[in-house]
Order: structure tokens, then C-alpha cells, then sequence
């Protein structure tokens, strides 16, 4: 249990701005460790997903408008909070035209105009658009996060019919030819009924693709309406597996049941650009 009322701060910062975080409404396991240590995933485009992914507990519907003045309030707290690294990721926007990536680039160009911080981006996958993939790239975050979720046998009962995993291993491949310095990164939830084999596979392909940062992390039900958990995978076979990834190429490498997406970013992210160094 964290000590100390840094929770507090973190939290009442992200009600005074007006923010929401993935920490609150995704229900991570972290949050209280996270906000202890003044820090927090921020999620900008609103509260509401158009995607009904049948793991992720964000509230699904009909998202309201842009709020214009959202990047400039994520920069103050980026630089109350005295943060050197930026996590930032979103709802789905399929409703929007660009998904959300002008968005995007406006914040990121907020948060650098107001720190010297580090930045991390952790889109969706803008329904296949490749212009707005581009846009994103353009802004040249320090890492670019995409969750590939699962492995493509189960892509499509666990992120829906609009997901492709081929689109997801094209996007990174995309990214690292426009700009090699992104550092590109993937997450992947572990419990939904994959296989061993099936997952080095897919870490295999997400090799190839480019990526050098992952983490693995226990897929846990956020509230009864989505998808059971399959199977509990113990903390030895995540240590299994995050070997099994370095072997493969993987540089940084965050494996274990509360693992997950940005869970000790920075530090990741700064191993990573001083192994670059």
C-alpha cells in the first residue's frame, strides 16, 4: 500500500483540471501505486469509446464533442506533477474523421511547450486510416504505444470486427520507416484461452514489425459485462515469457500479472533511449 498522501494530490490535481485517466476508468490495479507516485495515465478525446471491446471496462456509446481546451490543461498538470515522462492515450473516435490524431498532436505539442518531459502516445488504431497514423508520426513522440491485446486467433471475439491484426503489425511497420527514432511499443493481455506457442508467434510477427518495448500483463475482468477471464497465468510463466521475449529481440521487456501498458513507462522508456545513446 502506498505511504503518504501523494495518491491524494495526484487525484485531486486530475478532479481540480477537469481530467480523465485510464487508471480510473479502464479500473487498473495500479492506480494506487501510480498516483502515489505522482503519476497518472491521461486519456483525452472524453470518457466514451465507440468500440465495444469485449475486455476493456471504459464506458461505450456516443461520445461527446472535442473539448478544445483539453491539451493545455493535460500540459499544467504534466507540469504540476513535475512529470519527465508523458503518458498519453485515448477512447476510440470512430466517430471523428481523423480519429482523434490532430487531437493528439495538439497535445503533445502542449505538454512540450510547458516541460521538457518525455512523451508517450497510446492510440488506438484509427479504424485503418493511414493519413492519421502519419499526422501522429509527424508530431515525433519519444514512443509510440499500440496494444496488440491478443493473438490473431482471438482478435476478433476480443477487440471486435473492426480490429485487424494485420493493420496493427502495418502500422508499426509504418511508423519505424517514416521515423526510426520512435521507439515503438506493444502490450498484450495473457488469460483469454491463447496458447504458448500462439503468443511467441505473435511476438515473433511484433519483432518483425519493429517493435522493441513490451509488456505482458494478467487479463482481468473489469466488471461482469465483459469477457471472463479464461485461465490465471502464474507469475512464473510470465518470467518465462519475458525471457522468451528477449530472446527474440526485445529490449525492454515488463512481464507479470499486474503488468500493464504504461505501468513504470519512464523508466522503461529510459533504459530504452539510454540503450540508444
Amino acid at each position: 500500500m502506498p505511504k503518504g498522501n501523494a495518491g491524494h494530490f495526484t487525484a485531486k490535481l486530475v478532479d481540480e483540471l477537469h481530467l480523465q485517466t485510464v487508471c480510473d476508468h479502464a479500473k487498473c490495479p495500479n492506480r494506487m501505486d501510480c498516483y502515489a507516485r505522482k503519476t497518472a495515465t491521461f486519456m483525452i478525446l472524453g470518457d466514451v469509446c465507440t468500440r465495444a471491446c469485449r475486455f476493456c471496462g471504459v464506458s461505450k456509446g456516443k461520445p461527446g464533442p472535442v473539448d478544445m481546451d483539453e491539451p493545455q490543461r493535460i500540459a499544467e498538470a504534466a507540469r504540476r506533477l513535475q512529470l519527465k515522462h508523458v503518458v498519453v492515450t485515448c477512447v476510440t473516435r470512430d466517430d471523428l474523421p481523423d480519429g482523434g490524431a490532430e487531437h493528439f498532436c495538439r497535445t503533445i505539442s502542449e505538454i512540450r511547450r510547458a516541460t521538457d518531459a518525455t512523451i508517450e502516445v497510446l492510440p488506438g488504431d484509427f479504424a485503418g486510416n493511414a493519413v492519421a497514423v502519419n499526422r501522429l508520426i509527424a508530431a515525433a513522440p519519444e514512443v509510440y504505444n499500440h496494444n496488440t491485446e491478443t493473438v490473431p486467433r482471438l482478435y476478433r471475439a476480443v477487440r471486435g470486427r473492426k480490429a485487424h491484426y494485420r493493420w496493427t503489425l502495418e502500422m508499426f511497420r509504418r511508423i519505424g520507416a517514416r521515423n526510426t527514432a520512435i521507439r515503438l511499443k506493444t502490450g498484450m493481455m495473457l488469460g483469454l484461452g491463447e496458447t504458448t506457442d500462439e503468443v511467441l508467434d505473435t511476438l515473433a510477427d511484433l519483432h518483425d514489425a519493429g517493435c522493441r518495448m513490451l509488456t505482458l500483463g494478467q487479463y482481468l475482468q473489469p466488471s461482469p459485462a465483459q469477457m471472463p477471464v479464461v485461465r490465471y497465468v502464474p507469475p512464473e510463466e510470465f518470467d518465462q515469457l519475458g525471457e522468451a521475449a528477449r530472446h527474440i529481440g526485445f529490449t525492454q521487456v515488463a512481464a507479470g500479472p499486474f503488468v500493464r501498458s504504461s505501468y513504470h513507462a519512464r523508466e522503461m522508456t529510459e533504459e530504452e533511449l539510454g540503450a540508444g545513446d
